[in-house]
């Protein structure tokens, strides 16, 4: 996915209040920027730390820009968890992932379910295909982990997935790891682990996994390498 809006760089200074954060641009200026990411972004807000902005341009905008990645050591991370769905369905309609390749269309932000709204909607003839698309920045050795707080919603969703397939539709929960430097993924059950148990009995209901790690540039993001995921019970 390409980046079209200018993409500054600059240092964090700190990040506040879950949705604000202070960055010096390059040119010394001090400005205050959106941070899209609700998560406790562990690891990816180190103060002095490389970032990148997108400047909406307009100045009409209470924050013209927006926190979009953070540099961590060699690689950039994806931190703006609007992005990975518009990635994703890209992906998707490129005919680049492989379990969710071959149907005839897909729409974003179908409802569904009690009150929700699937981030992506594949069908073919009467073939209906529900993907969730849950992004995360966390990373322990060399896996990526999802959730880095607490997450009822996420919860909720795999909940909404597993009765899309009582109800004999396919349903996926694609979990978008916004860097290229792990080579599996778990849930954080030491975070969330009521997450860990509804992801483990979502699977075994029928729920299909999928997670890939993303590639990070300056102007534009994409789809990488599936990675396998690991559902093992943790140590008591």
């Amino acid at each position: 996915m390409r980046i079209n809006q200018p993409i500054l760089e600059g240092r964090l200074l700190r990040r506040y209040k879950r949705f604000l954060a202070d960055v010096e641009l390059e040119n010394g200026q001090v400005v205050t920027v959106h941070c899209p990411n609700t998560g406790r972004l562990l690891g990816c807000q180190e103060p002095g730390s490389r970032v990148l902005l997108r400047d909406s341009e307009n100045p009409a905008r209470k924050l013209r820009w927006t926190w979009q990645a953070i540099r961590v050591g060699r690689i950039w991370v994806s931190v703006d968890t609007s992005l990975p769905n518009h990635v994703v369905r890209e992906a998707v309609e490129a005919g680049s992932i492989a379990a969710l390749s071959g149907y005839d269309s897909v729409r974003s932000e179908v409802p569904y379910g009690a009150g929700s709204r699937a981030d992506l909607l594949l069908q073919r003839g009467d073939e209906r295909v529900w993907v969730e698309v849950k992004s995360t920045t966390l990373r322990r050795g060399d896996t990526g982990l999802f959730p880095d707080a607490v997450t009822a919603r996420g919860t909720k969703h795999l909940r909404e997935l597993a009765r899309a397939v009582q109800q004999g539709d396919r349903a996926v929960q694609f979990f978008f790891v916004g860097r290229p430097d792990v080579s599996s993924f778990r849930p954080a059950d030491d975070i969330d682990p009521v997450y860990g148990a509804a992801l483990r009995e979502s699977a075994a209901a029928g729920v299909e996994l999928l997670a890939y790690t993303a590639r990070v540039r300056r102007d534009n993001i994409r789809l990488e390498n599936p990675i396998p995921i690991e559902l093992e019970e943790p140590a008591t």
